[in-house]
């Protein structure tokens, strides 16, 4: 199912007695790194040199993911992607691989993909769950052929609707994870002298014709924030901690706290 990122054209296990790379008919060739994941991120498709979430930011997220502390919202995504009993899926800006991994023992039986342009992120995830097929490769550009899967998950991660709308069967859909109005309120309030209202639904202006809102499920529940390092985590691994001045910084990091996580579900099918 996987396709050149550069021509398009099918690529093709190189048999050669080591397995450890694919090649389209036009002579592109793609070598599996010794971790286990493919390099299907061409040069011409790079933004900057090394692009996507650095070490610091995926070492982060994966100390946070691991204590526990976002559990009930990856369980209840396993929950709904089981449901639908997908074929072929796809975890599209998978990070260090926390989400894409309960998703994986949810679907023992299907085949799943996941991908991320984060190199430093990648290299951690494939190690999570090594029957999957990894990939380091731009979301814009999936290289996966038009039409073969029957689930796309996105955890906070952005979406291009015209790739995935290239990618789905029809009857297929995206298990879409995304912050709700009051996710990360209280940290919001401490980063920020004036809170906007975040608009938890703005993605759906831009659906195309061919996706449609089929179902949306909330979660929420109280985040304590007892250690130092869990808020020093939260901090690295979200948007919201990147601007912020040292001052403020350390008057976070200073105090335990609680905070709202707030998420919603969406299902958008695949007409």
């Amino acid at each position: 199912m996987l396709i050149c990122p550069i021509c398009s054209g099918a690529l093709h296990t190189i048999h050669n007695g080591l397995d450890n790379g694919v090649q389209c008919s036009h002579g592109h060739r793609f070598d599996r790194a010794r971790q286990g994941y493919f390099n299907l991120l061409p040069v011409q498709h790079k933004k900057s040199l090394d692009p996507g979430d650095n070490a610091a930011m995926v070492e982060a997220r994966r100390r946070f993911l691991d204590a526990g502390h976002y559990a009930p919202l990856a369980a209840r995504l396993a929950e709904l992607a089981a449901e639908r009993a997908p074929a072929r899926w796809i975890d599209i800006g998978c990070g260090e691989g926390y989400y894409t991994t309960q998703l994986a023992a949810a679907l023992p039986d299907a085949d799943g993909y996941a991908l991320d342009i984060s190199r430093e992120a990648v290299k951690r995830a494939c190690k999570r769950a090594p029957q999957l097929t990894w990939m380091v490769a731009s979301m814009a550009r999936v290289p996966l052929a038009s039409a073969s899967c029957t689930l796309l998950a996105s955890v906070f991660s952005p979406i291009d609707w015209t790739e995935a709308a290239r990618l789905l069967r029809p009857g297929g859909g995206i298990l879409r994870l995304g912050p709700a109005r009051m996710h990360l309120f209280e940290l919001r309030q401490k980063l920020y002298d004036e809170v906007r209202d975040y608009v938890d639904d703005k993605h759906l202006a831009d659906l195309p014709d061919d996706l449609k809102l089929a179902d949306t499920q909330t979660l929420e529940f109280r985040l304590p924030l007892d250690s130092h390092d869990a808020r020093a985590d939260l901090l690295a691994m979200t948007p919201h901690g990147w601007r912020v001045n040292a001052e403020r910084r350390e008057r976070i990091l200073a105090e335990p706290f609680e905070v709202t996580v707030s998420v919603r579900y969406d299902w958008i099918e695949r007409q």
